[in-house]
């Protein structure tokens, strides 16, 4: 009887493994419209309004975002340029500069300061993936944190936002966001 139960032993864990890299693929959107072109709605003056939940659901910030975006064709591909500025409800306030390049078609990489490597984003229909480590500072420590971020767009004017964060595959929590294009 021990014997079988160790043969289970690993079999249990490959399956927990599965379950937790199953998710959405960003395919499954494809027919859905609007079309998120980035380089459209990522264009001009953005509003975003924001909260993050930690893995209990419960709010622990609120914030507001504004972002200046722009595009421009350098080397025949599509690089923009996302400068957001950060308000959060506890006074801080934070600053990030995105630059993305469109590699492919409905493929994008993503560079920032405090983004560890480079992100990786796919659209198709609505919506867009993106996956990224943030060096996300807490309490004067920096913490190398995954984000998985969907955003899927409502309206030519309006897009959400929900990423999940997690270390070492473990949910810290989530930032939900509604961005109002101006």
């Amino acid at each position: 009887m021990k014997y079988r139960l160790y043969k289970l032993i690993p079999i249990f864990f490959i399956s927990i493994f599965l379950l937790a890299c199953s998710g959405p693929h960003v395919l499954q959107y494809a027919s859905q419209k609007p079309v998120l072109d980035l380089s459209e709605y990522f264009s001009g003056t953005i509003d975003a309004y924001g909260i993050f939940t930690d893995r209990n659901g419960v709010v622990k910030k609120r914030f507001i975002v504004l972002i200046q975006a722009n595009w421009k064709v350098i080397d025949g591909k599509k690089v923009g340029t996302l400068d957001e500025s950060f308000d959060y409800s506890d006074g801080e306030k934070q600053k990030r500069v995105w630059t993305l390049t469109e590699i492919a078609p409905g493929k994008y990489s993503g560079r920032a300061d405090d983004v560890v490597g480079e992100a990786f984003g796919e659209s198709a229909g609505n919506a867009l993936n993106w996956t990224y480590t943030l060096a996300l500072p807490v309490d004067g420590t920096i913490y190398n944190v995954q984000f998985n971020d969907w955003m899927y767009l409502v309206n030519s004017k309006v897009m959400i936002n929900k990423a999940k964060m997690s270390k070492f595959g473990i949910e810290l929590g989530e930032v939900t966001l509604s961005f109002h294009k101006r």
